[in-house]
């Protein structure tokens, strides 16, 4: 009887260009390096992009009690309705600054631009540097308080023992009254903090028109 041969096929084989796991394992591992590092330097740089960008969102929208910027009175004019104004003065801790305002609480129109002024003075026997931090409060009113003038608007540097005062043009704009969630207003309080300027713009003390007393603009 005639036998077929067979031909064993060995099933133990590997692919010939198939690469070790050693090596598979570090491919992925570099990969999953990458997206990380790549994660990483996006989350940088949108925390530093992230400062710039709430300080314009806050000043755009007025939000957390963000007061706006205005180049001219309300077209409107005053109105009938009145509200009181409280101003608030705080320096932060390392600043040798004396700073308060002339007066607590004024009444006002909503429309009515207003002049007041802040004092300040450098108690220390050096030259210093700050700038100012700002907001009303109820928060709400942040998109209606419209500055004209404002000393936060600028570093501030002050001579040894320098006392200087400080205008803030303002108004409240006419349209709050169309806001509903501002019905009950009565008072608003307008709130600065100095904060030191570690490394300070260097540039003449100020002593220019806009520190004189020019009573309601």
């Amino acid at each position: 009887m005639n036998h077929e041969p067979t031909i064993s096929q060995d099933v133990s084989a590997k692919p010939a260009n198939r690469k070790p796991a050693k090596h598979r394992a570090l491919g992925r591992d570099a990969v999953v390096a990458s997206i990380c590092g790549g994660v990483v330097a996006l989350m940088v740089g949108a925390s530093y992009a992230a400062v710039p960008f709430y300080n314009w969102f806050c000043r755009a929208t007025g939000f957390n009690g963000t007061t706006q910027v205005a180049t001219s009175a309300p077209a409107t004019g005053p109105i009938a309705r009145k509200v009181s104004v409280r101003f608030d003065a705080n320096v932060a801790p390392g600043l040798p600054w004396k700073f308060e305002p002339e007066q607590n609480e004024i009444e006002v129109n909503i429309g009515q631009v207003t002049t007041i002024f802040y004092t300040v003075t450098n108690q220390a026997a050096r030259t210093t540097a700050a700038q100012a931090a700002y907001n009303v409060a109820p928060l709400t009113v942040g998109s209606y308080f419209q500055k004209i003038n404002c000393f936060c608007f600028t570093e501030q540097t002050m001579a040894p023992g320098e006392k200087r005062e400080m205008p803030v043009v303002f108004y409240v704009d006419p349209s709050i009254v169309d806001d509903h969630e501002n019905d009950g207003l009565n008072t608003i309080t307008l709130s600065y903090t100095f904060y030191p300027v570690k490394d300070p713009v260097v540039k003449p003390l100020a002593s220019g028109e806009s520190d004189k007393r020019k009573g309601n603009l």
